[in-house]
């Protein structure tokens, strides 16, 4: 990417302006960081997610104590009879890759989960529903693997009519090439914000769903 891009883990992130983001409205995507990275050559995506879910730790901790809503939308790697903390206690244990990840990322019990079949976090899953109740009309989404995942859920955020924010330094992808691609897609064709975490200023209060939040 061009405009003063800095090169960062998994691609380019533009490292320049920051950016506002309403609290009210606005709800913080983690797409498949509990994820035991177990595929052949996968040893080059976790050398890039693991310093990714540093930055992205700090970022749901800045969400977080401002009101934002966390949601993770996760694969089940096909264990339709486990539950979402089966999911967690596999990707965090010794014999997972990803392990690092998975626990520098370990939701907590304030924080929402979607399970998902496929690629988009909307498609057959409740997603929908709880944006829904949680009155969000901004997304950030972050996560594995932009090219992928992150990319295909934020084709249909814009769809659905969500601001989108693509932090860059918060998505990664198996190449930086790939990443760049995503990154590029979201910023141009899908009008998102692709700025680094660090820029991004969370303003105002939380006026959601009472119940949601409780």
């Amino acid at each position: 990417m061009s405009d003063g891009a800095t090169g960062v883990a998994g691609g380019t992130a533009r490292s320049g302006r920051a950016a506002t983001v309403p609290v009210s409205g606005t709800a913080l995507l983690l797409i498949d960081v509990i994820n035991d990275l177990a595929f052949n050559g996968s040893d080059v995506l976790v050398a890039q997610a693991e310093p990714m879910a540093l930055r992205l730790s700090a970022l749901k901790r800045r969400a977080t104590a401002a009101g934002i809503p966390a949601i993770y939308i996760n694969d089940n790697f096909g264990q339709w009879r486990s539950d979402f903390r089966q999911t967690v206690a596999h990707c965090t244990s010794r014999s997972s890759p990803g392990r690092r990840v998975s626990r520098r990322l370990r939701p907590t019990a304030r924080d929402y989960f979607v399970l998902k079949p496929k690629h988009s976090g909307f498609f057959d899953t409740t997603l929908d529903t709880l944006l829904e109740t949680l009155r969000i009309r901004r997304v950030i989404l972050t996560g594995i693997a932009g090219n992928i995942c992150v990319l295909f859920t934020a084709n249909d955020a814009y769809m659905r009519d969500l601001k989108i924010f693509a932090p860059a330094d918060c998505i990664v992808s198996n190449t930086a090439a790939d990443n760049d691609h995503a990154l590029r897609q979201i910023a141009v064709v899908l009008k998102g914000n692709v700025t680094t975490s660090t820029a991004l200023r969370f303003h105002g209060k939380w006026r959601g769903e009472k119940a949601a939040a409780a």
